[in-house]
């Protein structure tokens, strides 16, 4: 029997190591991911609002539109995928819901956070977050889902408080998070090597996550061994992939409007292309159920239907 992707996804944080995890926005980016080697990836609510809606993450996108895009990443690969959850989408009743139907799309994991309804996109102004008690709920309200659904998806309970509050608010948060069964901890703009190192410390049994903001984020960008040495067991890299692609896109579109075409080397080859989006696979598979009709002989040749 396969196994299911939220075991494979604890078998990682189960594992020795650093786990690094870059966050994907659509299927190509997913597969991508994979095929780079990595044993799991996010999703990034800022890069699929950007990308599907070209609009910020700032509570515009829809849970409906971001579940679509969820299950068109899940089915594009093999790797275990954790989902960007929101704040689960309202109260605890609505962050069951959030949790069952990510398990029905075949997620491995998911974060939820405790921000107030509209969010704000992590390391940007504007953030405020719920009370105590409502933002211990909504974790225990994902626990309880997903103990009735007889899953064993991971719940990475994620604090926004150290921005919207304090690092001390952000800490409190994070043990009650631990408390009542988060699989996961997540701080998000933790300011300093020293608040990073704090945060592993408390509920050392539960794994902590670092979220790396590239670009002028807030928290340190630390190499993989540092990470390790402070704590961390999973890390996610949230805009890699989308900022180079804004800026491959960008100097690409440059290059047409002055009558060129991109430079060689930054454009793959078309056969580049074909074998990454899975035109050979496809012509591969294609061949365990041709017939007689599949093929038309022409005096120079045989033209096979269905290829280029």
């Amino acid at each position: 029997m396969a196994e299911s992707p939220a075991k494979a996804l604890r078998r990682i944080l189960d594992s020795p190591g650093v786990h690094l995890g870059p966050a994907c926005f659509d299927a190509l980016s997913a597969k991508l991911v994979e095929r780079a080697g990595f044993d799991y990836c996010f999703t990034s609510g800022f890069s699929i609002s950007a990308a599907r809606l070209g609009l910020p993450d700032v509570g515009l996108i829809s849970f409906g539109e971001m579940m679509d895009q969820g299950r068109q990443i899940i089915q594009a690969v093999s790797i275990p995928i954790i989902a960007d959850g929101d704040n689960g989408y309202g109260n605890a009743m609505n962050v069951k819901r959030t949790i069952r139907e990510a398990i029905r799309a075949g997620y491995a994991g998911i974060f939820l956070e405790d921000q107030v309804s509209p969010k704000a996109c992590g390391h940007t102004r504007g953030r405020k977050v719920v009370p105590r008690d409502e933002a211990v709920m909504r974790i225990k309200a994902a626990i309880d889902a997903r103990k009735e659904s007889g899953s064993d998806i991971v719940i990475v309970a994620r604090t926004d408080s150290r921005q919207a509050i304090s690092f001390e608010e952000s800490l409190w948060r994070s043990q009650a998070f631990a408390d009542v069964g988060a699989d996961v901890l997540l701080i998000d703009a933790l300011a300093s090597r020293e608040e990073m190192k704090a945060f592993c410390e408390i509920a050392p049994s539960v794994p902590k996550m670092a979220n790396l903001l590239e670009g002028g984020g807030k928290t340190p960008i630390l190499n993989p061994t540092e990470l390790e040495d402070v704590g961390f067991k999973i890390a996610a890299y949230p805009l890699s992939l989308m900022g180079v692609s804004i800026r491959a896109m960008q100097n690409a579109l440059t290059a047409i409007k002055s009558g060129q075409i991109p430079s060689h080397g930054s454009i793959p080859t078309f056969e580049e292309i074909k074998e990454i989006v899975g035109f050979n696979s496809y012509y591969e598979e294609e061949k365990r159920y041709a017939t007689n009709t599949d093929q038309v002989s022409l005096q120079n040749g045989t033209f096979k239907l269905g290829k280029e």
